[in-house]
């Protein structure tokens, strides 16, 4: 079976969506009698390495380095040309259209991956009319595909409730071998000149609005010493505030596990997330997390592992953070751990994805019956 993947959510600096498919492209290459292809954007035409297809494209200017495929036919000549037999899109806009028209060309079934809330975003910077017309035009856009993937329940009800009703949920992963409580560097704190008892606490992810950085840092000056944030996803190295650092967007996932391992916690004040990569990413290394009661974080995160605190309140996200460390924090992270192995490994998340693609491809599928297979997840 031939699945192709193409997104413009592809950059250097790109979160959880680049990171799902570069692990699903290592994942089907090693899959006897599966083969994988992926068109993202690029400087050049070129196939970057086997599979991997970039189309030049012009960059959006002060993005991060995403670029704009302003040419949607070559999309569509390129997915028609790969003949897959399953069309994946990672994102709503243009190119959404351009690998519906592939698909018919060259009888591919079709499913989209509903990675962003794109009403709720809109809704949220330029007002509940914009966000209702997206509802609008993602129902429109949706409805073509043959199937639609959310990551989490909570996308999943908001598309539902849109009336998009080919939904199913397909949860994300981790590689739990990179990402292991073994990754752990006792050095980390001398190396960021911290005392050997600071209480260091980790958040990793897109310096973008959505995370609440600034309800991070307000936090963290709250709580003082010896509690020290760390965020990595930055431009640069430097001192935020006196107990708060910023270092560089890791591309490696080593070294990204390695400093998530070495911290005591993760800390995500979002309250956006479709799904929470990072979370689990932290949870497979070993770490109980803090988050907020908003977006998909929830599913992810009780009391079993963490904590949740109300969204957008920096002293109440102080007290949780303050309380976690009343707990056994260890007994918390091996817990974590053990909820990833048991749910959120790339090897489950895939099986669950390739049954679905194989009866796509045989138009065996029915969304209405898939629903409690992937709801049903604890």
């Amino acid at each position: 079976m031939h699945i192709a993947d193409v997104t413009l959510f592809f950059a250097p600096h790109s979160g959880g969506v680049k990171r799902y498919l570069l692990a699903k492209h290592r994942h089907y290459a090693a899959r006897a009698g599966v083969r994988h292809s992926l068109v993202v954007p690029g400087a050049e035409n070129t196939e970057t390495e086997a599979g991997i297809h970039s189309l030049a494209s012009a960059k959006f200017p002060f993005a991060g380095g995403y670029r704009a495929p302003l040419r949607p036919w070559r999309w569509r000549s390129k997915l028609a040309a790969l003949a897959p037999d399953l069309i994946e899109v990672g994102d709503p806009y243009h190119l959404a259209w351009a690998a519906l028209d592939a698909a018919q060309a060259c009888g591919a079934a079709t499913a989209a991956f509903a990675h962003s809330d794109l009403p709720r975003m809109l809704a949220s910077r330029f007002g509940s009319v914009v966000g209702r017309a997206a509802d609008r035009y993602l129902r429109h856009l949706y409805s073509r595909f043959d199937v639609v993937q959310a990551p989490s329940r909570l996308i999943a009800e908001r598309l539902r409730h849109s009336g998009i009703e080919n939904v199913v949920v397909q949860p994300l992963g981790v590689d739990g071998d990179v990402f292991h409580p073994a990754r752990r560097e006792g050095l980390l704190r001398a190396q960021l000149g911290l005392r050997a008892d600071t209480r260091l606490l980790v958040f990793a992810g897109r310096m973008a609005r959505e995370k609440q950085i600034p309800l991070l840092l307000e936090t963290f000056a709250e709580l003082g010493a010896p509690y020290h944030l760390l965020i990595v996803g930055g431009d640069e190295r430097r001192r935020l505030s006196a107990n708060a650092t910023l270092l560089t967007y890791e591309h490696d996932g080593v070294r990204l596990a390695c400093l998530l391992a070495s911290a005591d916690a993760l800390v995500h004040a979002g309250a956006q997330e479709t799904f929470g990569m990072i979370v689990i990413e932290a949870m497979a290394c070993g770490l109980p997390v803090v988050g907020v009661r908003g977006g998909a974080v929830p599913e992810l995160i009780d009391e079993g592992i963490g904590a949740l605190a109300d969204a957008g309140d920096a002293s109440g996200l102080a007290e949780a953070i303050d309380g976690l460390y009343e707990r056994d924090l260890a007994q918390l992270g091996r817990q974590a751990r053990l909820r990833v192995e048991r749910r959120y490994t790339w090897s489950s998340t895939f099986a669950l994805q390739l049954d679905r693609y194989v009866r796509l491809r045989h138009r065996e599928f029915d969304p209405a019956l898939d629903v409690a297979d992937a709801t049903g997840l604890p």
